[in-house]
């Protein structure tokens, strides 16, 4: 069988390949045939889609258009540059970026459906537009109409300059652009966009690809902040393969319970600042309102705290964060005891049974754990291990902790407590919210001198130590 070759004098020889691929809607591996099973270990999710073949260079320099290629520069040659950033005007989300929306930054945010995401966008499009900037806020889900009306709740001012397209159709979306010339553009969604050159499915591979990659050149060209909401899975990662979190500069994530009003925003990736940083909102008819007093908001019931509940504090980004921490051990019924972690990681809980179990004395075998974080927090580190430990304690001897005391250490394996970093500010929040006493690793006294009149420093070795404490 004779292969089909076009050829043209002076430019180049090609054989003509294959002009569909079949592509993983879970991680993007790409195959030329259809396979039951991806090497991620996903099922049935290989789709067909077509090729659009690469363009070969017109020679050593030249790019496929004709265009010059950018040579390679020394680092010492290159000058400084820094970062100008827009106020969003909502402090938390301006925490969160690191300071405001960098120009040319491409930022995704994601989260459950109905929790707050276009709320927060248009709040974030008004306040924008209220400082004279155009905003153009494209909606591939809703109707111009169906965001007004939300704007006319949540949003005070500024909204009334805000432009609204209602466009699914990537290429007509730039168009718009190119027309209108905005400072600020939202994608809503990504998941909802094509790219005509492509047959797939909107928010398949390819069409995530296409509409990221025209997203991106646009927004690096003309030096223009982009925000992009995206879908996320039952699971609460997001949807498709990771492909899109790898093509945008900041990936935010906002979560929180349904039955509760408080909303959480965390960056899990950010080119232009740190991912520590945490924001708080509480939702109302109004729209998305920023919290100031988090730890006042975790500890709400401070006073009604019985045996199991204990107070503890972790430094979240720029700034301590006090919570609770609440545990609950039962007799086992039947079986293996259970042991269930709500923002805990259940290894390291196991660690913690471990260690209680070899140090202290005491046996969990036919006793079913429960710890939970009060509020939906899972707080990154290991500074709430001592907490953890002295809250299963709690509740196995049915001795409470008083509701004045604070608790922070990290726990090793032999039993000792490990300093936790920036415990002078943890103590001084720890004075500003009321409490009496704080229970901290003994190589952190050092740090921890604001004066005895303000409250008492408790210094603890071992676990043992600490436990004896509150004996």
């Amino acid at each position: 069988m004779l292969l089909e070759v076009d050829v043209k004098m002076g430019d180049f020889d090609m054989v003509k390949k294959q002009e569909t691929v079949y592509v993983c809607q879970e991680c993007g591996y790409e195959s030329p045939k259809w396979q039951g099973q991806c090497i991620c270990g996903a099922w049935n999710s290989m789709v067909e889609e077509k090729m659009i073949p690469d363009m070969p260079s017109k020679g050593i320099g030249v790019g496929a258009k004709g265009k010059k290629l950018p040579k390679a520069r020394k680092l010492e040659d290159i000058g400084e540059h820094t970062n100008i950033r827009i106020d969003t005007g909502i402090k938390e989300l301006n925490r969160v970026l690191g300071g405001g929306l960098v120009e040319g930054s491409l930022t995704l945010i994601s989260g459950e459906p109905g929790i707050g995401k276009s709320t927060l966008i248009i709040q974030v499009a008004a306040s924008i537009s209220g400082l004279g900037k155009k905003v153009l806020y494209v909606s591939g889900e809703e109707s111009v109409e169906q965001i007004k009306m939300r704007a006319d709740r949540v949003c005070e001012n500024g909204w009334k300059e805000l432009m609204l397209l209602s466009e699914t159709n990537i290429d007509a979306v730039l168009s718009s652009c190119e027309t209108e010339k905005p400072d600020f553009l939202i994608i809503d969604s990504i998941q909802t966009m094509y790219h005509d050159e492509f047959t797939a499915a909107p928010g398949s591979v390819s069409q995530v690809r296409a509409v990221g990659a025209s997203l991106m050149k646009y927004g690096k060209d003309n030096n223009i902040p982009i925000f992009i909401i995206a879908h996320v899975t039952k699971s609460g990662e997001l949807a498709g393969p990771k492909l899109v979190e790898h093509l945008v500069d900041c990936v935010l994530h906002f979560y929180g319970e349904r039955n509760r009003d408080l909303r959480l925003l965390r960056s899990n990736k950010n080119r232009f600042g740190t991912t520590s940083e945490l924001g708080a909102f509480e939702m109302t008819q109004q729209g998305l309102l920023e919290i100031e007093n988090l730890s006042g908001t975790f500890l709400d019931n401070l006073e009604d705290r019985g045996e199991g509940s204990v107070a503890a504090a972790i430094y979240q980004g720029t700034r301590p964060l006090l919570l609770e921490v609440q545990a609950l051990t039962a007799p086992c019924a039947v079986g293996f005891a259970r042991r269930t972690a709500i923002g805990v990681d259940n290894r390291r809980l196991s660690m913690i049974i471990a260690v209680l179990e070899r140090k202290i004395g005491v046996s969990f075998i036919d006793q079913d754990i429960y710890v939970n974080i009060v509020g939906g927090l899972k707080p990154e580190g290991t500074a709430t291990d001592l907490a953890v430990a002295l809250a299963i304690y709690s509740s196995f001897r049915s001795k409470p902790v008083s509701s004045r005391t604070l608790v922070i250490g990290e726990i090793g394996l032999t039993g000792e407590l490990r300093a936790v970093s920036h415990v002078e500010k943890i103590v001084k929040e720890a004075v500003r919210m009321g409490f009496e006493t704080i229970v901290v690793p003994e190589k952190n006294i050092p740090k921890t001198d604001i004066g005895e009149d303000k409250i008492k420093v408790i210094g603890a070795i071992d676990l043992s130590d600490a436990v004896n404490i509150f004996a």
